[in-house]
């Protein structure tokens, strides 16, 4: 006579969301991270050589026009970074996937970093152009909040012992610091005022920069995106190696 097991399969996440098994996710990240760093490095190395040394300078900005290479895509980096955080945030919360908040708090440094180099590198052209390297222009005090808000968010996954507290308090903060995440990228078309030029990048032809700068603008682009995802894939399977250890080292601790 045979006996059945009548308990019923356990239903594994399968698709996208099968990702959020630290195994897997590991596997996965292992395995595109080399080409990443590749298709990054070439990208950058083609784009700042591009840009920097042929291309012309501009009649009105002369060579400080090339700072671009460096500022818009550290800018766009900077705003969607957070987006990004925002995203496995809004997982965490929902979907309790402890790889989306990992991920999150990985992206944060990357994050800081690009916003750091959009204001330095934006005070480096602003002083040629504007006579000052700071002005209370509403992108730029918005972006310099941003910047805060991630100094905070750092500060506050490292201030709570209790991961997934922290977690959660995180997500909040993310959420509230949405909102200059969009004043940041938005905040020349809400004030007409304001020293700050308008996008470089446009759908609409006439607003974009000269096709002269216009395409190694876009391998520089490509190249801070690839750059950004590569270190927050790093960043987060350092993380959850991170997090294994501290379990093990705790259960070791109780024995």
């Amino acid at each position: 006579m045979s006996v059945t097991d009548d308990k019923p399969a356990i239903k594994r996440p399968s698709g996208f969301w099968s990702y959020a098994n630290p195994v897997k996710f590991l596997g996965f990240s292992e395995r595109i991270l080399p080409a990443l760093w590749v298709l990054s490095a070439a990208c950058l190395a083609l784009g700042l050589v591009w840009g920097f040394f042929f291309t012309p300078d501009d009649f009105r900005q002369g060579s400080t026009v090339k700072i671009i290479y460096l500022h818009v895509p550290s800018a766009l980096m900077a705003i969607n970074a957070w987006f990004m955080m925002l995203v496995a945030s809004l997982i965490w919360i929902v979907r309790r996937h402890h790889v989306s908040a990992l991920a999150a708090r990985a992206a944060a440094p990357v994050g800081v970093v690009m916003t750091l180099i959009a204001l330095v590198t934006g005070a480096i052209w602003g002083q040629p152009m504007w006579g000052t390297w700071w002005a209370w222009d509403p992108r730029l005090t918005s972006f310099l909040i941003l910047f805060l808000f991630y100094l905070g968010y750092i500060a506050l996954w490292e201030a709570i012992e209790d991961p997934d507290t922290a977690a959660d308090l995180t997500a909040v903060l993310c959420l509230v610091g949405t909102v200059f995440a969009v004043l940041s990228r938005y905040a020349v078309n809400f004030w007409n005022q304001g020293l700050h030029q308008g996008a470089s990048l446009s759908l609409d032809k006439e607003e974009n920069v000269a096709d002269v700068f216009y395409f190694p603008l876009l391998v520089c682009i490509a190249g801070f995106v690839l750059l950004f995802f590569a270190l927050v894939l790093y960043r987060t399977g350092t993380e959850i190696r991170l997090r294994r250890t501290r379990a093990l080292l705790a259960r070791q601790g109780r024995q």
